[in-house]
Formats: structure tokens, C-alpha cells, sequence
């Protein structure tokens, strides 16, 4: 079975993406930042071992936008919290293994999606875990999500993977690399970043 990739970007308007870090950046530079890293994460992600697809947002705009790459298949994130989008999301796969990751995570590379698509041989979900306690990546080894996956997440806290792995109720989980998504400009110093946009 074909495995897929699912990126879930936003349309990069000022003001309405990256708000926490463009309260330091200015929301032009937040927007900016998160537009090209986007760019250069959809590139470096292309591998012929998996399907790449895009979960956009808001809706209708993100669907014909010129902002991402026009031959990769893209669909709406439909409305809801992050567990409906993200559910939405693996659902509209096709059979076969998912993982699903944000947009603005830095470090992310070919090889880090690799080892989350070869924990699924042995598990029936695999996260990447982040330094806040949330997550850049969830994957499944099933089209389908599991019944309950994502409800009652505890989204934006330290608790947001405790919470999902729980909402699993029991099915084996592996972990892969710890990678920092950026939502400030402390973090973006942390993955040695923030220098190179100043110059």
C-alpha cells in the first residue's frame, strides 16, 4: 500500500498565521518566515517512498491558491478544533499508512518521516515528540483513524501527546525524533534560524 505524507499549512496573511511570533517578529515577518519555510519544507519533503498532500486552511482560498506548489494534491481542513482537522485529515487518505505534520517545524528532513513510516511496521500509531510537550507528527498505520483518537486533547498544552496517546486507549505507540515546531522568537534561535532571516 502507497504511504502518505499529509502537510497541513494556512494561507501565510499576515495576522493570521504564526500571531505568537509575529508579537516579537511583526506579524509581516511572522508571515513572511512562515511562507518560505513552508516553501522549503514542501521541497525537502518530496520522496518517491511516500505521496505528499496538503491540508489547507481557511478553506476555499487555500484550495486555489498560488502560494503552494499547484501539482500536489490538496484539501480542505474543514472546520473544528485541531483533533477534527487533523482526523479529517487521515481520513481522507487513501489505505495504507498516514502522517500527518504541521508546516513549521525547521528541522524536519526525509530521513525523520522515514523512521515515523518504518515504526508503523510494528505499531499502530507513531508521534514525534516536541520539547513542549505536544507533537510534530502523528501517523497510523491505517487509513482510518482509531474510534476516540484526539477527543478530549488538552491542544496548545504540555499535556497535548499525554492526552492523544491516551485517547489511543492502548494501542501500541512508538516514538521518533524529538524536533521543536517555531510559535516564538526564542524558538526560532533554538533551531538556528533566527540570524540567517536578520541578515
Amino acid at each position: 500500500m502507497r504511504k502518505s505524507l499529509v502537510v497541513m499549512v494556512k494561507e501565510p496573511h499576515p495576522g493570521r498565521v504564526k500571531t505568537r511570533l509575529g508579537r516579537d517578529l511583526g506579524m509581516v515577518g511572522a508571515a513572511w518566515w512562515f511562507r518560505h519555510q513552508t516553501g522549503a519544507l514542501l521541497r525537502r519533503l518530496r520522496d518517491p517512498r511516500w505521496d505528499l498532500a496538503l491540508a489547507v486552511s481557511p478553506d476555499v482560498e487555500g484550495l486555489v491558491s498560488r502560494v503552494w506548489p499547484g501539482d500536489l494534491p490538496r484539501f480542505a481542513q474543514g472546520r473544528g478544533d485541531l483533533g477534527d482537522r487533523m482526523g479529517a485529515a487521515m481520513d481522507a487518505m487513501p489505505a495504507g499508512p498516514v502522517c500527518l505534520i504541521g508546516a513549521d517545524i525547521p528541522g524536519v528532513t526525509r530521513a525523520h518521516v522515514a523512521r515515523a513510516f518504518a515504526a508503523l511496521g510494528s505499531a499502530e500509531a507513531v508521534f514525534g515528540p516536541a520539547p513542549d510537550g505536544g507533537y510534530w507528527l502523528v501517523g497510523l498505520k491505517r487509513m482510518r483513524r482509531h474510534a476516540g483518537l484526539f477527543d478530549d486533547v488538552r491542544w496548545s498544552t504540555e499535556y497535548a501527546l499525554a492526552d492523544s496517546v491516551a485517547s489511543l486507549h492502548g494501542a501500541r505507540v512508538a516514538y521518533v525524533d524529538t524536533l521543536r515546531d517555531v510559535d516564538t522568537v526564542a524558538d526560532l534561535g533554538a533551531v538556528n534560524i533566527y540570524t540567517k532571516m536578520k541578515q
